[in-house]
């Protein structure tokens, strides 16, 4: 099994200032509608809201905001429909960047994407320009517990199915295929583990390693990608030295 968690540093997360977690509420918001819209909005029945549930809860969103946004989904307010979009562009010195959205303007979100690649001495590229580079994973975060047996908790992971297994002291990181990963969080949850988050991710091949004038360019890219309320994920393959605003 992998020693080095590849997964927790090519995610960004914002600090958690007020005017952050309200910017990550509005974007987990979407992702309850779409989620909502794609299944219904029964939790018990529909594994995508769960998911984005569980990851509503990990951001400490309040219990009354998922369920209002639930039901705003699966009510007449729910008339708003978000496309899922995902650019693909070039940051600094030849970083990868993957860009994923959800809008309700396609042409507002395109705008503010290749802004901020120009901004930050990137470009937006075109479709599949830098996919190659990346492989879609399944990731799952799970609640570690002081009593556990670390050894137990990999082997049952394995058994389920899981390509991967590493841990932090609070959490556990479990990589699977992206098929996989229903059956292994399944298998997780009914074997009492807490699952923090479980989505799937684009894990890049391999990470380049930049000066620290292109560090400071692709976190200000990170940053201003973070505050607009249509992008829903970044990835990159930059190696950035973990600052603790680097997640999952």
């Amino acid at each position: 099994m992998s020693g080095h968690s590849k997964w927790a540093t090519i995610k960004r997360q914002k600090g958690k200032t007020d005017a952050a977690r309200a910017n990550v509420f509005t974007k987990i918001g979407r992702e309850l509608a779409v989620a909502v819209k794609a299944g219904g909005p029964d939790p018990n029945n529909n594994p995508r809201l769960r998911d984005v549930i569980a990851k509503a809860r990990a951001a400490n969103m309040p219990n009354d905001n998922i369920s209002r946004s639930i039901k705003k989904a699966s009510g007449e307010d729910g008339n708003v429909n978000y496309d899922a979009i995902t650019y693909e562009g070039y940051g600094t010195s030849g970083v990868a960047v993957i860009v994923e959205t959800l809008t309700d303007n396609k042409n507002r979100t395109a705008a503010a994407v290749r802004h901020i690649f120009d901004k930050c001495g990137g470009s937006l590229g075109t479709t599949n320009c830098v996919s190659y580079m990346f492989e879609s994973k399944g990731v799952i975060a799970v609640q570690k517990d002081p009593s556990d047996d670390e050894e137990e908790v990999m082997m049952l992971a394995l058994e389920l199915g899981a390509d991967d297994f590493d841990s932090s002291e609070t959490e556990y990181y479990i990589e699977t295929a992206p098929s996989a990963l229903p059956a292994v969080r399944d298998g997780l949850e009914k074997a009492g583990r807490v699952i923090i988050s479980s989505e799937v991710q684009q894990i890049p091949a391999s990470t380049v390693d930049i000066d620290a004038e292109a560090e400071a360019k692709i976190r200000r890219m990170l940053d201003m990608f973070d505050e607009d309320d249509d992008v829903q994920n970044v990835y990159h393959n930059a190696n950035l030295p973990d600052d603790g605003n680097e997640e999952d």
